[in-house]
């Protein structure tokens, strides 16, 4: 089988992040099309086990870096041991989530690989001559850009909650390839001591399956304490609209849409949201939209699936009691 497509996994504390699983599951799709291996590359400490968890969503093979310099994750040392491992076993396809690290890392690895990089983007489709053929919104999500490249690995980063999830099959067997983690000293510019998380309990927005959103209609940032106890009460993760990031509500990591984060929960409520296009942009693959606004004429109610006319600061706290009844039940 030819040299293949591969996905980067990033993983935090020895948990696998959403986007590298919905890599792996489009990933063995359009493996299959273009009749290449599909395979993964896990860099860290103690990261061996991860490797049965992508062959279960559809790794053919796995090359695992494991190395205490690879615990936390720096731009220098990861980019050379990618570097190093593309240039022995020369991938055609190597693609990572459009991250913060996918955002630092692939530029950095486009550089020594000398090739070019399709950031950001939302599709891809196999194309006869060149592989693969992206698509990149740009302009605020007002134009999209069709990307290709016939030079070899074709790179690139994809936009989180793009993909679906495949349902992962525990049994699939794979290959496992450990391969040398050892990073030369030139390229430790910098080492992470520790990292210190947020002190907060809710799920990260990409990654939550209930998202409690906040927008205009909220009316100030005091009034996102009502949501939060709302998302507390669902174990959801709380958004913000552009107009309530644009205002100084919420700060910009909490935006939802297409110059913010995409997301695609089971729940999105939304409060206070007239929802603008570039807001749908970012949460309309949510499988159930509730929406919440005084207005009966908001665009909101027409991706919906439930509507409830009336105003947040009655509605919210009386959802809040009625979930807590339900919860403690």
């Amino acid at each position: 089988m030819p040299s293949g497509l591969w996905v980067f996994i990033e993983q935090q504390k020895g948990q696998i992040r959403k986007v590298s699983l919905e890599l792996l599951s489009e990933g063995r799709k359009v493996a299959d099309e273009l009749n290449l291996e599909l395979g993964a590359v896990v860099l860290g400490e103690g990261v061996s086990e991860l490797a049965k968890e992508a062959i279960s969503y559809g790794a053919d093979i796995v090359y695992v870096a494991d190395n205490s310099d690879l615990a936390n994750y720096t731009t220098g040392a990861y980019t050379s041991v990618l570097n190093k491992l593309i240039r022995e076993k020369e991938p055609q396809i190597f693609l990572l989530g459009n991250t913060a690290i996918g955002k630092d890392l692939a530029p950095r690895l486009a550089q020594r690989l000398g090739v070019g990089l399709a950031s950001d983007c939302t599709a891809m489709e196999t194309h006869p001559e060149n592989l693969l053929v992206f698509t990149r919104p740009v302009y605020a999500g007002k134009a999209l850009n069709k990307v290709s490249s016939q030079v070899r690995p074709i790179l690139a980063t994809i936009r989180p909650n793009t993909f679906p999830l495949a349902q992962p099959d525990p049994g699939r067997e794979g290959k496992v390839e450990n391969v040398d983690g050892a990073i030369d000293p030139a390229d430790l510019k910098a080492i992470v001591k520790d990292i210190v998380l947020a002190a907060s309990e809710r799920p990260e927005l990409t990654e939550a399956n209930i998202i409690v959103s906040g927008g205009r209609g909220m009316k100030g940032p005091e009034h996102f304490a009502m949501l939060e106890e709302l998302a507390d009460v669902l174990g959801a993760a709380v958004g913000a609209s552009r107009a309530a990031v644009d205002s100084g509500w919420r700060e910009h990591e909490f935006q939802v849409g297409q110059t913010g984060k995409t997301v695609s929960p089971t729940l999105y409520i939304a409060c206070g949201i007239s929802v603008a296009i570039q807001h749908l942009a970012g949460m309309g693959s949510s499988k159930v939209i509730v929406a919440i606004n005084k207005d009966p004429e908001a665009n909101i109610f027409n991706v919906a699936d439930y509507g409830i006319v009336g105003d947040v600061f009655d509605v919210v706290p009386i959802l809040t009691e009625e979930f807590k009844k339900v919860v403690s039940e």
